[in-house]
């Protein structure tokens, strides 16, 4: 087999604007409030990618820029400063968290300069999140969040060490000969652990389980579900990301708080928590248990799922930076990948998955997909319509325009919302891959022309229609 071919293109980025990051931060730092500074497109913006409506009081706002504000004959400070007031009265956050955009970056609004002064005022931590569209993916603005919001974890007490880079070697603590770390350490002794990256609190206890049975105990994630819970971070402490987007931040962990990185495979699909697990245990000098049937079982359980998948294409367009884990794990579940497309890769952060698709790709005995950088989408659809693949998963830019030629698509987006990491989730992966694939054999056997699912709309109903 060859090995990974990189390629980089010039396309422009079609992908939503990293403000989104509040639809789900918001929801899970239950004590926070994000304040979003940016002109009504980006309020325009919010309300319809989130779809909450003003009397439902979400735990959001926009400081809207106007004419004034641009042009520099209003004073951004006393605005901002009322505005801050007025939450602190109404809402009480735990933490108050600036979103920038694309304006304050082009008019150089000094937020840095203005959240100390006004968060003395208010007693009320102020962070401030630059997420605006100058990123490559939407899913980076979490990533800026999470950097900004590491800066402000306690520092852990009476530790020393230096931080590492991408991939810890295996350390070795002192423990007596031929025992365990789990069995010789009591938890209060073992080396702090922290998670990061947002996952729902069901997800996030499941992996904390998972890793809980090795006999590793979890110091904290970043972020917790409250502010005023986030984890101690410092030299010693081991962090390791749930999320393929979040390089800012595992930069941030380790040369800001000189944390060490477990650099490991992702845990979306079985075969990616499994690889996540043995790494971090491997890292704590821990022998896994019972992954094999565990794994097994889960495989098991897809069964229904993987006849309908194997030997089918799938071509990525690249939207969301997910799209390395997902082709792995649909590989491995028999799919045939042509192109994986992605608008930013940081091989670094990144290597650890990089080498498990390579290893998954000769074991599965298929060819290796290309892996193209900043696609040119004009490129990708000349090579999709040469290609001819059974699905796309792409952007909601080209998915009904795709779907109107014929082509069968997916939405990327769906993949950020949905629960996909761990164990237990894989089955939500693959009812979100294979659904337009049933919708397609259902539209055959009623007889209707595949050219009728012109837009997601449009099959949503007759997903209905069939179920009926």
């Amino acid at each position: 087999m060859s090995p990974l071919k990189f390629e980089c293109e010039t396309g422009n980025y079609h992908t939503f604007c990293p403000i989104s990051c509040v639809a789900w931060l918001y929801q899970k730092i239950s004590d926070s409030f994000f304040l979003v500074i940016g002109t009504k497109t980006c309020g325009y913006f919010l309300q319809n990618a989130l779809g909450v409506m003003i009397f439902a009081e979400p735990r959001y706002a926009m400081a809207e820029l106007e004419e004034g504000d641009i042009s520099a004959q209003l004073h951004d400070f006393d605005e901002l400063k009322r505005l801050c007031f007025q939450i602190q009265q109404d809402r009480n956050p735990s933490v108050l968290v600036w979103i920038g955009t694309c304006t304050t970056e082009i008019i150089k609004m000094d937020l840095e300069g203005m959240a100390p002064k006004i968060e003395a005022m208010i007693d009320v931590p102020i962070i401030v999140a630059r997420a605006n569209g100058l990123d490559y993916a939407f899913t980076q603005g979490e990533d800026t969040v999470l950097a900004a919001m590491a800066h402000r974890c306690p520092v852990v007490q009476g530790q020393k060490g230096e931080a590492s880079l991408a991939q810890p070697e295996r350390r070795s603590f002192a423990r007596p000969e031929g025992r365990r770390v789990a069995e010789a350490l009591p938890a209060s002794q073992q080396p702090s652990l922290v998670l990061f990256g947002s996952l729902p609190s069901s997800v996030a206890q499941q992996l904390t389980r998972e890793l809980e049975s090795q006999g590793i105990t979890i110091s904290g994630w970043l972020p917790e579900a409250r502010y005023e819970e986030l984890p101690e971070l410092g030299p010693g402490v081991f962090v390791c990301g749930v999320h393929p987007f979040l390089s800012r931040t595992a930069t941030t962990l380790m040369r800001r708080r000189k944390c060490q990185l477990i650099g490991a495979p992702f845990p979306i699909g079985p075969d990616g928590t499994r690889a996540w697990i043995e790494k971090i245990c491997q890292v704590f000098d821990i022998s896994p248990k019972n992954l094999d049937e565990r794994e097994s079982q889960i495989w098991e359980n897809l069964k229904d799922y993987l006849s309908l998948m194997k030997s089918k294409s799938v071509f990525f367009m690249g939207d969301n930076l997910l799209e390395i884990s997902l082709a792995r794990f649909l590989i491995r579940c028999g799919m045939i990948v042509y192109e994986i497309g992605i608008p930013y890769m940081d091989k670094r952060f990144q290597a650890s998955e990089l080498n498990f698709l390579e290893k998954t790709c000769n074991e599965m005995n298929v060819p290796i997909p290309r892996i193209v950088e900043k696609p040119d989408n004009w490129n990708q659809i000349q090579r999709i319509r040469a290609l001819q693949p059974d699905l796309v998963i792409t952007g909601l830019a080209h998915s009904n325009p795709l779907e109107a030629r014929g082509i069968t698509t997916k939405w990327s987006v769906e993949f950020t919302f949905a629960q996909i990491h761990g164990f237990t989730n894989a089955r939500d992966i693959l009812e979100l891959v294979t659904r337009p694939l049933r919708r397609n054999n259902h539209l055959k056997d009623l007889g209707w022309s595949k050219l009728v699912t012109g837009s997601h709309g449009c099959g949503d109903l007759l997903d209905q229609k069939v179920a009926q």
